[in-house]
C-alpha cells in the first residue's frame, strides 16, 4: 500500500480475523479441535487491533462476511449426524481458500499489521 494511503478497516480487520485462525491452526497442527477459535476468542484476541478500537468493524461482521466468501468455516463440535439443536458455541476456523486470500493480502502490503 503506498504510504500516506489509509488502509480500508473491513479488508484489514477480514486480514487479522484469518491470521488469528491461521495462527491457531499452525499452533495446534494436528489436533482439529484446538484448530478452532469461538467468536468470544476473537473478539479478545483482536479487542485492541486498531480498527475494532476504534468502533469501525465488528468482529462478528468480519466473520460473517468470511463465512458467506468461504474463506472461514463454522462448526458447532455436534456430530454431523446428531439431529436436534447445537451443543455449544460455533468454533471457526480458516479454510484453504482463506488461507490462499490471507497470503495475497500479505504480499500486497508494504508492512504486516
Amino acid at each position: 500500500m503506498p504510504s500516506g494511503e489509509r488502509p480500508d478497516p473491513v479488508r484489514a480487520t477480514l486480514v487479522a480475523v484469518l491470521q488469528q485462525l491461521n495462527r491457531v491452526e499452525s499452533m495446534h497442527e494436528g489436533q482439529a479441535s484446538e484448530q478452532r477459535l469461538e467468536l468470544a476468542d476473537l473478539e479478545r484476541l483482536l479487542h485492541r487491533f486498531w480498527a475494532i478500537e476504534q468502533d469501525g468493524v465488528k468482529v462478528p461482521l468480519a466473520l460473517g462476511l468470511l463465512l458467506r466468501n468461504g474463506l472461514v468455516e463454522a462448526l458447532d463440535g455436534t456430530a454431523p449426524a446428531a439431529k436436534g439443536p447445537r451443543r455449544g458455541p460455533l468454533r471457526y476456523h480458516i479454510t484453504a481458500e482463506g488461507k490462499r486470500f490471507l497470503v495475497e493480502a500479505l504480499e500486497r502490503t508494504d508492512r504486516i499489521s
